[in-house]
């Protein structure tokens, strides 16, 4: 009956071990109890099933201490990884923020420099249409310069036949052509014909070479 007794004894103290998590202290007392009970006994089969019981419990306890520390551990480490994670999700997002503020500056770079390159063309459009228009006009001055050079050589050529076949002018009439010429080339000036201010001034010329020369007679 006492072997009954001991025996349901130690398996509701192994049960109750394993489900009751005591504290270090509460477990070192029981320890205790149960060697100190097992001493007390002359031996036999109740001695032995309660030192297994405190062997059994012992172990137990070790490793509930080891679970319950591995099981903070892992809450720590839970505890840090949840605030490295939140870290990194902060971080992300500045970083999505971030790159969404350069997308759109970069947006408006390349539109400002599209708008730009549209300006640059246009102006560049607009400088060939002018280097084309004055280069028509040098075209056309540099023709009617050759062709005034050419009526004044023209010119030139029956002024010096006409004095070459010429006897004699008054020179009052000389006086009087020459003044002529010189109104003339004032009018032609004034209205911008340079061609025909041109021939003026080249007649008054001659007309002064013709009053001037060593074969001109002053007559009445």
């Amino acid at each position: 009956m006492i072997d009954f007794l001991d025996a349901t004894c130690f398996q509701a103290i192994s049960m109750s071990a394993t489900v009751i998590s005591l504290p270090p202290s509460g477990i070192a007392e029981t320890l205790d109890f149960l060697r100190r009970l097992a001493s007390m006994m002359s031996g036999g089969r109740n001695a032995e099933m309660l030192l297994q019981a405190a062997a059994h419990i012992e172990t137990l306890g070790r490793r509930a201490l080891s679970a319950e520390q591995l099981f903070h551990a892992q809450q720590e480490e839970s505890a840090a990884n949840a605030e490295l994670r939140q870290v990194a999700e902060l971080a992300a997002g500045r970083l999505i923020v971030e790159v969404d503020g350069l997308k759109t500056e970069l947006v408006a770079h390349a539109r400002l420099a599209e708008a730009e390159h549209t300006r640059l063309a246009a102006e560049t459009r607009e400088l060939s249409e002018d280097a084309q228009h004055l280069a028509a006009l040098v075209e056309d001055a540099e023709a009617r310069l050759a062709r005034a050079h050419a009526e004044i050589a023209g010119l030139r050529d029956v002024l010096d036949a006409r004095s070459a076949s010429m006897v004699a002018v008054p020179v009052h009439t000389l006086r009087l052509a020459r003044a002529q010429f010189n109104h003339l080339a004032q009018g032609f000036e004034r209205s911008g014909d340079l061609i025909s201010q041109t021939i003026c001034e080249i007649g008054g010329y001659a007309l002064d070479q013709a009053i001037t020369g060593p074969d001109t007679e002053e007559t009445s």
